[in-house]
């Protein structure tokens, strides 16, 4: 299908992208990538009146380390992360998180900042962000603000972001030593998309035993969440193969499972345990190694 008319603008810088935003109002949709707001519009399931591309603003697209933090700004691609040098090195599990979006070319033009953004409850960065305990700056033509991940995702397709705002940056703290992350999980066959996506970061005491864990799940619910529930039952335990599976079987407590024509909601709570267990027994793995 052909999206209905509507205007376009390219600002080149946020301040132009604001006064837009605040000109126009809910007739705006803001552009980054395509890969969330184009199909929509082909499908006459979003008609905006004004669309706001962001492409042009170049101080949106960086991967900088801030010595214990990493910052990127959200107009980096797929690609990008998957490739960047920085992040292997010490955010490792969000460039493996990046490497399983799409195909290739959905990677070299898809965007950080649209995907979160979106929020699709089967998009792979929001699990990633999660287990990072990411912080995003959220910004608007009368100043900025941080929320943290976990207040970011508020229901299916919605988050925080006002009408008015734009989702800026990333950021969140490095790996250290003893530590270590992973994300798993079942690609829906034709899209690529999440069945059930499971990003864990953990972190070993002197003596071996899990002294922090942070478990994102994305695909199960229609928003993202953290897996508390096994948290905790990691905390202050080595973790064997038996202590790993015993936390991941609370992988989807309490969760509202989705169930549609890719899983049944019963189907998504077992993946979900399923692919916990895989992440975490890889992010201990790499912790140990990281002495």
């Amino acid at each position: 299908m052909i999206p209905g008319s509507f205007d376009y603008f390219a600002p080149r810088s946020l301040e132009e992208a604001f006064d837009l935003l605040v000109e126009h109002g809910a007739d705006a949709k803001l552009l980054a990538g395509g890969h969330s707001l184009l199909p929509l519009m082909k499908l006459r399931l979003a008609a905006p009146r004004v669309v706001v591309d962001l492409g042009r603003i170049g101080d949106l697209s960086y991967i900088r380390d801030d010595g214990e933090e990493i910052a990127l700004g959200t107009l980096v691609t797929h690609a990008e992360v998957e490739h960047s040098e920085l992040l292997r090195r010490r955010a490792p599990m969000l460039a493996e998180t990046a490497a399983e979006i799409g195909d290739v070319q959905v990677r070299n033009r898809g965007t950080l900042g649209g995907s979160l953004a979106h929020a699709d409850p089967a998009a792979d960065y929001p699990a990633a962000v999660l287990a990072l305990k990411a912080e995003f700056t959220l910004a608007s033509r009368s100043g900025t603000r941080t929320v943290k991940a976990k207040d970011f995702f508020v229901d299916l397709l919605t988050t925080a972001l006002g009408p008015d705002e734009i989702l800026t940056e990333v950021r969140f703290k490095a790996d250290r030593a003893r530590a270590g992350s992973a994300y798993r999980k079942l690609h829906q066959p034709a899209s690529g998309f999440a069945v059930v996506g499971v990003a864990a970061c953990v972190r070993l005491d002197a003596k071996g035993k899990c002294d922090t864990a942070a478990v994102g799940i994305t695909g199960v619910a229609a928003k993202p969440y953290r897996a508390m529930q096994v948290e905790r039952a990691l905390k202050g335990k080595a973790p064997s193969d038996k202590v790993i599976a015993e936390a991941a079987s609370k992988a989807a407590t309490g969760a509202d499972a989705l169930s549609d024509l890719h899983a049944s909601a019963r189907y998504r709570k077992a993946m979900a345990e399923v692919f916990a267990r895989k992440a975490l027994t890889e992010a201990f793995a790499r912790a140990r190694a990281r002495k």
